[in-house]
């Protein structure tokens, strides 16, 4: 009976062990297929959401933005019109003020002038002087044909007539170009349309031959001083294109037309200059931001400049999966303010990350 007793306890030890030893093993399953459930790199949406990563759309870019670098307005120095008074004289009447636009042929101001009066007498002189200057011509002319004078009084008659000519067809010019009446008054137009940009007398005041009243300039065009940054030294070339930053819905472009041969020991920068269109809100001297933008040859993928991060020092960027996101070293091409250009890495039409970047590092075993 106690040998009984004995076998059948050690048998109920066995049996409770092997449960101990299956309970644990069944644990140990349990926990390898929960970690198996969630690798890194997969996430759910709700864990999308939660962890507050947005995406964007990748597209085809036509050229690579290499930077933003600010800029200067200037005029084009053919946008600049001196108008001056043909004459001397006094101002009249003014008709426009400092900064007012006015269009091509615009009365400016009318100056009253001595000098037209006297070149209408020396026309109305000189007109007189001709008519018998080619009456005598034709005389001699007649007689030295017929041999009773020399031919060279025939010669100096016909020298005296085209004196004549002369002196009348130049001051007939001087008083069509001048516009002036027969009472000697003058009306300073504007040669281009525009905005007056000085004004350099009054009324009453007087006018000369050799200082401009009034200073006309097209708006049309504007002219953008550039600080080019030296790292972008030797990729800044005339020809390229240039945008405004923050211009608003309609984009203000334009090209390089010259870049510098030295860089500023103080700026550390090169000047390049470009012409852009004209817009409302530019103004001679305001300070702007500058896109540079790279050939077609630089033309690759474009994403929010948000979308980049560096990891181990090397350009990466997270691309959406059907699982979750996928790390992606990239190849910059360009990198604007709020757009970069990739050359490799990425594909048009990909979804890459723009915010949540911190976790997704993390998420996928980042530095």
């Amino acid at each position: 009976m106690e040998r009984n007793t004995i076998i059948g306890g050690a048998a109920f030890a066995a049996v409770l062990l092997g449960g101990l030893g299956w309970w644990a093993s069944q644990g140990e399953v349990a926990t390898q297929e929960a970690g198996a459930e969630a690798p890194a790199g997969e996430l759910t949406p709700e864990q999308i959401k939660r962890m507050g990563v947005t995406t964007a759309v990748a597209s085809a870019a036509s050229s690579a933005e290499l930077g933003v670098v600010p800029g200067v307005v200037t005029l084009p120095p053919e946008a600049r019109v001196a108008v001056t008074a043909p004459f001397g004289g006094t101002v009249l009447r003014l008709f426009v003020v400092n900064g007012q636009a006015v269009t091509k042929g615009q009365a400016l101001a009318v100056v009253r002038s001595i000098e037209p009066v006297q070149y209408g007498a020396s026309l109305a002189r000189g007109e007189a002087q001709l008519a018998v200057a080619r009456a005598n011509a034709a005389r001699t002319g007649q007689l030295a044909k017929e041999g009773i004078i020399a031919g060279a009084r025939a010669d100096e008659a016909r020298a005296a007539l085209r004196e004549a000519e002369v002196a009348v067809s130049e001051n007939r010019r001087i008083l069509a170009q001048s516009g002036a009446s027969a009472g000697g008054e003058v009306t300073l137009r504007a040669p281009i349309s525009g905005k007056v940009s000085a004004v350099a007398v009054q009324t009453g005041g007087p006018v000369d031959g050799l200082t401009a009243p009034f200073v006309i300039e097209n708006t049309a065009n504007f002219m953008i001083d550039l600080q080019i940054p030296e790292r972008l030294a030797g990729e800044v070339r005339p020809g390229m294109a240039i945008s405004l930053a923050d211009s608003g819905e309609t984009p203000v472009e334009g090209e390089i037309v010259s870049v510098g041969n030295s860089i500023d020991q103080e700026t550390r920068a090169l000047v390049a200059k470009a012409r852009i269109k004209g817009s409302p809100a530019l103004v001679s001297g305001k300070g702007v931001s500058v896109v540079l933008k790279g050939s077609r040859a630089m033309a690759g993928v474009g994403v929010p400049a948000a979308a980049l991060i560096q990891i181990g020092g090397k350009d990466v960027v997270f691309v959406a999966s059907p699982k979750g996101f996928a790390k992606r070293e990239v190849t910059v091409a360009g990198r604007g303010s709020d757009q970069a250009t990739l050359s490799a890495g990425v594909k048009p039409g990909e979804r890459v990350a723009t915010s949540g970047l911190a976790e997704l590092k993390v998420l996928l075993g980042g530095e």
